[in-house]
């Protein structure tokens, strides 16, 4: 991610759609980029709080040196096939799903053969980032050509991001622990309310910290995490049946789950 001496001297960035997430994106790299972008709505940008973004079509944004695509799971493939019309030899581009064995395959299968494809997941959305993103962990996947190393650079150096080197596979094999399960115990919590908030225990107070992080995320967000990981569901699975087993273990104490079932070590 070099800058550029043409223009303005900075590289030309495209964000694709301008959700919370994009208008983060642009508030930490207006300094860095001559920022641009598309959203099929109007309302992000009515309400886009960087006002160093210049709105234009999603041709016009998919022409920039970096396009980062920030589109929903469901509308990704759509996205990626307009952008493989328009992106010129040699661009970078980067999505900033919560998933990525789906986006890194679409990528790599629909963009042409000349342009760099970097898969990331920022592992912070825009409520865990208020206080800024200095120290926060980005996963990083390389799926084409060589910028992989410039874009960790980058991240580490001008925004002060813990970069992790992974493979989409792997990737998703732990968020869907790490995301899946946190967004799951969330959903269910939420439904819980009203939660108590005097007599609380510090542990409870975490958890409910946990709660508010992702309690305003969009609902596709939810829907890429669940539905969109290919080892979610097995996961999701697993914690239902230990969550049955330890159930059943309270209606009959006399009853040991398989929890329990572990071999006794003898001193």
């Amino acid at each position: 991610m070099k800058k550029t001496d043409s223009g303005s001297g900075r590289k030309s960035l495209g964000i694709i759609g301008f959700g919370a997430f994009g208008q983060l994106v642009a508030q930490h790299l207006q300094e860095h980029f001559e920022l641009f972008a598309y959203d099929r709505s109007s309302i992000p940008a009515a309400n886009a709080k960087c006002s160093n973004v210049r709105f234009i079509s999603l041709k016009g944004a998919a022409r920039c040196d970096v396009v980062l695509i920030a589109s929903p799971v469901s509308s990704f493939e759509s996205v990626v096939s307009s952008v493989a019309t328009a992106c010129r030899p040699g661009a970078l581009v980067v999505d900033v799903g919560s998933v990525k064995v789906k986006p890194s395959e679409i990528m790599r299968r629909l963009l042409p053969e000349h342009v760099n494809i970097v898969a990331t997941h920022p592992l912070f959305g825009p409520q865990s980032a208020k206080n800024g993103i200095r120290g926060l962990k980005i996963a990083l996947c390389p799926i084409r050509g060589n910028q992989h190393w410039a874009t960790a650079a980058f991240l580490r150096k001008s925004l002060g991001l813990d970069v992790i080197f992974t493979t989409p596979m792997d990737h998703d094999k732990d968020a869907a622990i790490v995301q899946g399960l946190t967004h799951l115990i969330a959903k269910v919590l939420l439904n819980m309310k009203p939660l108590p908030s005097r007599m609380t225990t510090k542990s409870f107070d975490l958890l409910v910290e946990s709660i508010l992080m992702v309690q305003n995320d969009a609902p596709e967000v939810f829907e890429a995490i669940e539905n969109d990981n290919p080892y979610a569901e097995e996961i999701r699975e697993r914690f239902f049946e230990l969550a049955a087993e330890l159930k059943t273990q309270l209606t009959n104490p006399g009853r040991a789950s398989n929890c329990d079932k572990r071999p006794k070590t003898t001193v």
